[in-house]
């Protein structure tokens, strides 16, 4: 069985500044981790792969700046098999549509697979909109919020998701797409043995020219969503400091205020 698994580098504080003039985070300017959620994507690949007792190739995919490939090598040490980085000054400014189109892009350029797995959404977007868009792009099913796989093999996989009202049980055919929640379970730690690995595996890259798409297609230039106007909130709060002597004197006064405005 051949599994993608999608992981995304985000910034690792809330100190996130915003190019005004294009809408986008200006990422090089911040500390960079892996997608939280994402790791929850690549333990559901590995349980996948323990239940076919090894006989499943994992490949961990991001797109991103050269930096990214931190990511994808944490994603080896854990236990994926391999790395591949899209990486082009052209992909920057992607929306999820752009970004999930030139994703799309990679992987029907690569071998055959059976599941692609996301994790629920990233932390620098909160859209969880780039799973369901790449499945529709590629034309594959896809479930969401999945909490748990009950069976699983070449042609079919049984899986239970979150919904509002509980949880439901669905069949999906493969190929196909999910996302994970943190339910699936809890992410594994790096081994010693896979830190070791991730340090001696070369990271395939593709960029502009090797993926076969032009300046149009992706990136800022791709994306079909504007974002028109950056503004930061201004919070201004008046307010009345007043000394009493006595807590008569306290109540006295929250009384008078409070029958000032009409409230009692």
């Amino acid at each position: 069985m051949n599994i993608y698994v999608l992981v995304k580098q985000v910034p690792a504080t809330d100190k996130v500044k915003i190019d005004e003039s294009t809408g986008t985070m200006k990422r090089e300017e911040v500390e960079a981790v892996i997608n939280p959620l994402d790791l929850y994507a690549i333990e559901t690949s590995l349980q996948i792969k323990e239940m076919y007792e090894g006989k499943t190739s994992i490949t961990a995919i991001s797109m991103g700046p050269p930096k990214a490939e931190e990511v994808l090598k944490e994603a080896i040490s854990m236990g994926c098999d391999r790395g591949i980085l899209l990486s082009d000054r052209a992909f920057a400014g992607a929306d999820t549509w752009a970004t999930s189109y030139t994703i799309g892009k990679l992987i029907k350029r690569l071998e055959p697979f059976s599941l692609i797995i996301t994790g629920e959404r990233a932390t620098d977007g909160e859209t969880g909109q780039v799973g369901p868009s790449l499945a529709g792009q590629l034309d594959l099913p896809i479930v969401t919020y999945t909490s748990r796989i009950l069976e699983i093999n070449d042609s079919y996989a049984i899986l239970e998701r979150e919904t509002e009202e509980g949880t439901e049980t669905l069949k999906m055919k493969l190929p196909g797409v999910i996302s994970v929640t943190k339910a699936i379970g809890e992410p594994r730690l790096p081994t010693l043995k896979g830190k070791i690995k991730a340090r001696n595996t070369k990271i395939e890259i593709f960029d502009l020219e090797k993926l076969g798409v032009t300046n149009e297609e992706v990136g800022l230039l791709g994306s079909l969503t504007r974002v028109v106007k950056v503004f930061y909130p201004k919070i201004s709060r008046t307010g009345r400091r007043i000394k009493v002597k006595d807590p008569e004197e306290a109540v006295s006064y929250i009384i008078e205020f409070l029958q000032e405005r009409g409230i009692l």
